[in-house]
């Protein structure tokens, strides 16, 4: 059983062409009461940490590139997300996601308390490529989305124009940085802070260890 105590903070570093972020992102959010956390969203730059951490995306690997659509139709049926791999996976990886994750930082700017719109959207844009096959690296296509969701225009065109901002970019680049910093190499990173201290798990697949950990 897990303890009953102060809730604990643990931190997800998210990019949304990550599918395994999603996977992660997905548990995490079911298990948040059962696990006594609070969980804390972090949009950040996968490309960047690539280029931090020296490490290359799948579709540079073929082996892995093969692999992970095998693997990603297996965790979608036992996770129960509703993944299907886009027609040109590795278009989705060559367009990138830095406008994609530079709105998503400029949603939770505005965040009142909470996450609760960041996640709407993280969820909206991840189904959008890993589930719709869709576009996400074009400012129309971040409006489309945050209008789907019920967004008034006026406060869509606002995120817009936040996301094209110097100080979305800045805080954009240092989240990335912090998870560089605590040894990311891809994502998702999920940093459980535990008596004082951090313990790092990365992918989707270390939720019993982290279980474990958090106690």
């Amino acid at each position: 059983m897990m303890s009953r105590g102060s809730r604990k903070l643990v931190e997800l570093f998210y990019d949304v062409v990550s599918p395994y972020s999603w996977l992660g992102f997905e548990v995490l959010r079911r298990y948040t009461d059962v696990w006594n956390i609070n969980l804390k969203l972090r949009p950040a730059f996968l490309g960047g940490v690539y280029k931090g951490s020296g490490n290359r995306s799948p579709d540079n690997v073929p082996s892995k590139y093969l692999y992970m659509r095998t693997d990603l139709a297996r965790l979608s049926a036992y996770f129960d997300v509703p993944m299907a791999s886009p027609a040109d996976p590795c278009n989705v990886i060559e367009k990138g996601s830095l406008v994609a994750m530079r709105f998503l930082t400029a949603v939770a700017e505005r965040e009142l308390g909470g996450d609760c719109r960041l996640e709407q959207i993280s969820r909206e844009l991840w189904m959008r490529i890993w589930s719709r096959d869709q576009d996400i690296s074009q400012l129309a296509s971040l409006s489309e989305a945050g209008l789907k969701l019920g967004l008034p225009g006026s406060e869509v065109e606002e995120l817009v124009k936040l996301a094209t901002s110097q100080s979305v970019k800045d805080k954009l680049k240092a989240t990335t940085e912090e998870a560089v910093q605590y040894g990311a190499f891809g994502f998702p990173l999920i940093v459980c802070h535990v008596n004082g201290r951090p313990e790092i798990f990365f992918g989707s697949d270390r939720f019993e260890l982290m279980a474990h950990c958090i106690g």
